[in-house]
Formats: structure tokens, sequence, C-alpha cells
């Protein structure tokens, strides 16, 4: 297990000040794995024995040892590409590549599972069943998941829209939103500026902010009202499709249930439309 899976684990078990020793681990590892736990406390305001508690809270002996950690994986450090290669070029030789690759998706929705709180979900599912409309932005390797997002929250509610930055007026976009909307946020490593400084735009809108990450202390933090971290290995986007599509598809069940009648009833006049002509037919069955 890496630093940052260690700090997603321990997340809400850390203190206010503990969370701010955690973002400077993560923002300045290299900085960190020189200076004395006294340095470090002194660089954010706090005390060496908060920087000390920190590192038992995330179960480690002490500072050295998580010193010791930071080193090891700054030696070998590789891309996110490079780190989802060699995990799948390890299972080359083993029987069964294709049920090896699934089982390490499953291990990863269950780590999802683990870092996700229940009572972050269930105000997730009401702010979105309740908001007058429904943005969702994500760009490059996040643009497909805020596609499928946008596609499928619309087939249980009405207004919801893609945000398209590079398609459309994004000021045009945040001036129209009002404190009863909800703009999801989906933002993974390498983080793209351009979705969190929209986010801040928005914030100040005071529309509520939903940020699906990889992690407790990505950039979208700041503005998100709640947040979901989804594991990622070594911050690979593509080993976190899997657990990224789960939970989005346990956002939409949550929606359905709670929206009941509402999603029936547009479910009956989505069929009450002829519109046969846009289909082909099926085989019949013999």
């Amino acid at each position: 297990m890496n630093i940052k899976e260690l700090i997603d684990r321990h997340y809400h078990e850390l203190s206010k000040t503990q969370k701010k020793v955690a973002a400077q681990v993560l923002d300045y590892p290299r900085q960190v794995a020189l200076k004395s736990a006294q340095e470090l406390g002194a660089e954010i305001g706090a005390s060496e024995t908060t920087v000390i508690r920190f590192c038992y809270s995330l179960k480690l002996a002490g500072y050295t040892e998580l010193q010791k950690m930071i080193r090891e994986q700054l030696l070998n450090q590789e891309s996110s590409l490079s780190s989802y290669r060699q995990s799948k070029v390890e299972l080359q030789d083993k029987p069964h590549f294709m049920m090896q690759v699934m089982e390490q998706d499953r291990n990863m929705i269950e780590e999802t599972m683990r870092e996700i709180r229940e009572t972050d979900y269930d105000m997730a599912i009401e702010q979105l069943s309740k908001a007058k409309k429904v943005y969702i932005l994500g760009m490059r390797s996040s643009s497909a998941a805020a596609s499928w997002l946008s596609y499928a929250v619309g087939l249980v509610r009405s207004d919801v829209r893609s945000i398209r930055p590079e398609v459309e007026d994004v000021v045009q976009t945040i001036s129209e939103m009002g404190k009863e909307d909800v703009l999801v946020v989906i933002s993974f490593h390498r983080y793209l500026r351009e979705p969190i400084q929209i986010a801040h735009l928005a914030k100040k809108q005071g529309i509520f902010i939903l940020g699906i990450t990889d992690s407790h202390l990505a950039p979208i933090h700041s503005a998100a009202d709640v947040l979901f971290p989804i594991h990622s290995p070594d911050k690979s986007t593509l080993d976190a499709t899997t657990s990224l599509f789960s939970f989005m598809n346990a956002i939409v069940a949550g929606l359905i249930v709670k929206e009941k009648e509402a999603f029936e009833k547009r479910q009956a006049n989505y069929r009450a439309v002829e519109s046969d002509f846009l289909f082909t037919e099926g085989t019949e069955k013999l």
C-alpha cells in the first residue's frame, strides 16, 4: 500500500490539523522526505507532536517510517500508464488472465466501498433528487464518465446538463446556476485546472458541489461540499474506471429508488412517444 492509499484509508480518523499534514505530504513528498518532523510542522503551523501523531494515525511506527515509505515511492515513481501496464504484465504468466484482471477490479471496488461513507452517499442522493438543475462536468480522461452519468441521471429526472467547455460559454452557464442546483465534478489525476476553476466559480453562486475523484485531498476537495474518493492505486485512471462506473451506477440506482413514482411516470411518457422508426427490429427467436 502506498502513502496515498494509506491516507485515504484513515482520512476520516484525522484531526483538522493532521489533514493539513496529509495535504503537505501528498503535495510535497520530496520536501517531506528531507525535512524533520519539526520543520514539516513549522511549515504548516503545526507542532512536531501533531506530525508524529499523524504518523501514528496511519498505523506507522513514527515519522522515520513515513519518510522511508515516501523515499521508496519516489525511487520507484512511474507514470500511471506505466503502473497500469506493470500491474497487468505481472499477471501474464498466471492462468486465467481475464479472471485475474477482473479480480483486481473487484478488489478495487471493495476498497472504494470501504472508503465512501454512507452518510455522504445519502446526502448526495438527497441533493440530486431535490435539485432544480443538475450540471455534470468531466474533461479528458473523465469526459466519458461525465457523459455516461449525464445520460443515466437524465433517464431518472429532468433538467440534467453536461457542461462542455470546448463548445459553450462556461461563464454564461455558471451565471445561470443557482442555490437550488447541483454541480457534479469528476476529476482524476492528472488533475486539469479548468474543472477546478469552474467548480470554484460555481461555488460563489451558492451551488452544491459533489466531487468524484481519486483522493480525499485531490484539488477538487477545496470546492466540494461532499467528496467521493474512488480507489485508484498509483493514481491509475484506467484502474479506477471499474470502481468509478460502479459507484456512478449506485448513484443512479439511489435516485431511481428515491424518485420511484417520478421515474415510472417519466418512463411512461417516454414509451408513449412513437419512436419505432428510430430502431431496427431484432431477429425473432426461433
